[in-house]
């Protein structure tokens, strides 16, 4: 059983699943499916301010909160559990060009040459961890939700907002992959 569970999913399970949890969570209590909005409900139950953004019943949304909790639990668990301990497999040619930029290293889920407390401080890692975190984050907040927000519960409930900004979404994200990212790498 454990090996079923360390093997990435089919996306005709995966899909399913994640697709479920739209009529699930509205069916249950007319919820919203997205995660950009819990930083929203920390901020109006931890901060004592007086702004107006953060005034309104956030403990209608503690669910979300739990929800985060769990992603986050359940991330650490799969780290530390159900990580494998071979090398993460990468397609050759994306090895080949990944090595031209000095990344070699597939031990983790992510590249230690790419995150890691020591390329924070160069000119690098400060734009892809410090730049790219702030640029997610004003983009989230610009768009009125996130990909999970929009892509999953927007798109099903046929929301054209959420048509635009998945769009959107795919454009940066092939502009990021194939322009950008490789000048950032070569720095």
């Amino acid at each position: 059983m454990l090996d079923i569970i360390k093997e990435p999913w089919p996306w005709y399970i995966a899909g399913p699943l994640i697709g479920f949890t739209v009529p699930a969570l509205l069916i249950l209590g007319n919820k919203s499916f997205g995660i950009s909005s819990s930083l929203r409900h920390i901020c109006a139950a931890c901060i004592p301010a007086n702004l107006s953004f953060f005034k309104y019943d956030w403990k209608k949304e503690s669910w979300n909160l739990f929800f985060v909790l769990g992603i986050f639990f359940g991330g650490m668990i799969a780290a530390h559990l159900l990580m494998i301990p071979e090398e993460i497999k990468v397609n050759p040619n994306l090895k080949a060009e990944l090595a031209t930029y000095g990344i070699t290293d597939y031990r983790n889920l992510v590249p230690t040459q790419l995150m890691n407390f020591e390329s924070l401080l160069t000119l690098k890692g400060f734009i892809m961890m410090v730049v790219g975190g702030f640029l997610v984050g004003f983009g989230t907040r610009y768009a009125g939700g996130c990909t999970s927000g929009h892509a999953i519960m927007g798109l099903s409930n046929l929301q054209w907002p959420s048509l635009v900004a998945t769009i959107c979404f795919m454009i940066g994200g092939f502009l990021m992959a194939n322009v950008i990212l490789p000048i950032i790498l070569s720095l």
